[in-house]
């Protein structure tokens, strides 16, 4: 009797045994036919190489989420930095140049092309109201998910109103229905492109043009950032020639690098390089930014001058071309340290939120050199009209805070003896 059961417990260790075994040969075996039919991929673009982490993604948006978020200067604006990040690792040492941008939910559609044509680190930051918080967040975590080249080379960062607060919409499958692939992702973004004109987002509700820069700058690691409006576009091959010229000689760095931006009728397809871009000007089809708007504003680049030196340079080395003193009210568009000025964020909406930068750079003994070969193009002529109704009255209000800000300055740099 004893030794009966004693067997047949020996007996049901044994079949727990056998069982174990090939349990664990059964996961090794569906393990090895799983890595067979989905291989390891990744995004190679500018010498960077993602890997995809499996679920990590979601977890990290979670964890950003938790925070809160922080309040900005004024307390009036609530910043999720770094709340989506890319994933990539460089074969290339360091980082040198971040181009660095901001938009609204409307114009985010404007990525697509901006990461295709420069194919490297990018920094944005995007400004949501209301319902707009939600369907923002869930459509940055799609194109970090469903897109490759936005998971290799974005970085994301959200602002809303302090009282608003971020949250994953993770029980609301609206958000997410439909949006399969990366083209899904954007053409819900297209779809809602016209929900606001320029800056009337709503009432009481101000477009933070600076908080969002110096967010999305305070966002780039690199040595150099170049600070543009999303609906703009850079030479194609910028940052390649860029990286060489640093590597030639090391600029000093009281330096700032202009590039000449210009506008493009909506028809026309965004020139790569100089000597397209030139063809394009000589028949009208290119003009330089803001020419009907504010001539002022881009005159001191001196386009005739640009275009004229060395139209089309054959070498493809990007060098100082010329070097203008500022005045007012010249806002150019740069290649800077990332350790310039930051923008002043008081100026909101629509009006000198740019010229009082760089009228700060001015007094600080910034040089500004123009770049014989690199260039930006706004998608569409500015004309008079298209903007919203309250574009005058903000660009009044602005004006006088610029005049309170040029005396801050006087403070600010006792010592020097420019003045804008």
């Amino acid at each position: 009797m004893y030794l009966s059961k004693k067997c047949s417990l020996f007996r049901a260790v044994l079949s727990a045994l056998l069982l174990v075994t090939l349990l664990q040969l059964l996961y090794l075996y569906l393990s090895k036919i799983q890595g067979t039919q989905h291989p390891k991929r990744y995004f190679r673009a500018g010498g960077v190489q993602v890997y995809p982490q499996k679920n990590s993604r979601k977890e990290r948006l979670r964890f950003s989420l938790s925070t809160g978020g922080i309040f900005d200067h004024s307390g009036q604006y609530r910043v999720y930095k770094n709340l989506i990040q890319r994933d990539f690792t460089s074969e290339s040492g360091p980082n040198v140049l971040t181009l660095v941008t901001h938009t609204s939910i409307n114009n985010l559609h404007h990525l697509e092309d901006l990461a295709e044509r420069w194919s490297n680190p990018l920094s944005v930051a995007i400004f949501a109201h209301g319902q707009d918080v939600k369907l923002a967040t869930a459509l940055l975590y799609a194109l970090s998910v469903r897109c490759p080249r936005v998971q290799a080379l974005v970085d994301f960062h959200l602002v809303c109103l302090s009282g608003e607060t971020a949250s994953f919409p993770e029980q609301d499958h609206r958000q997410f229905t439909g949006l399969d692939d990366c083209a899904a992702v954007f053409s819900r973004l297209q779809a809602h492109r016209d929900k606001y004109h320029n800056y009337a987002i709503g009432a009481n509700v101000a477009y933070p043009n600076n908080l969002l820069r110096n967010v999305a700058r305070g966002g780039a690691e690199s040595s150099y950032v170049l600070v543009i409006d999303i609906d703009m576009m850079p030479a194609a091959d910028l940052h390649r020639q860029f990286l060489a010229m640093v590597a030639r000689r090391q600029p000093a760095p009281d330096h700032v690098f202009v590039l000449p931006a210009f506008e493009i009728r909506h028809t026309r397809k965004i020139p790569a390089t100089k000597e397209e871009l030139v063809q394009l000007y000589q028949v009208g089809e290119v003009r330089p930014f803001y020419e009907e708007l504010c001539p002022h504003c881009q005159a001191p680049t001196n386009y005739s001058r640009w275009v004229n030196s060395r139209a089309v340079d054959t070498s493809g080395v990007l060098e100082v071309a010329y070097t203008v003193t500022w005045v007012d009210p010249w806002e150019p568009f740069y290649i800077g340290p990332r350790n310039v000025p930051l923008y002043d964020e008081n100026f909101k909406q629509y009006g000198f939120n740019r010229i009082s930068q760089a009228c700060e750079l001015h007094v600080a003994g910034y040089k500004f050199s123009v770049l014989n070969s690199a260039f930006l193009v706004h998608l569409g002529f500015k004309i008079q009209g298209e903007f919203h109704a309250r574009k005058d009255e903000e660009n009044q209000r602005n004006r006088l805070l610029f005049r309170s800000f040029k005396e801050t300055l006087k403070n600010k740099y006792p010592n020097s003896r420019r003045r804008c």
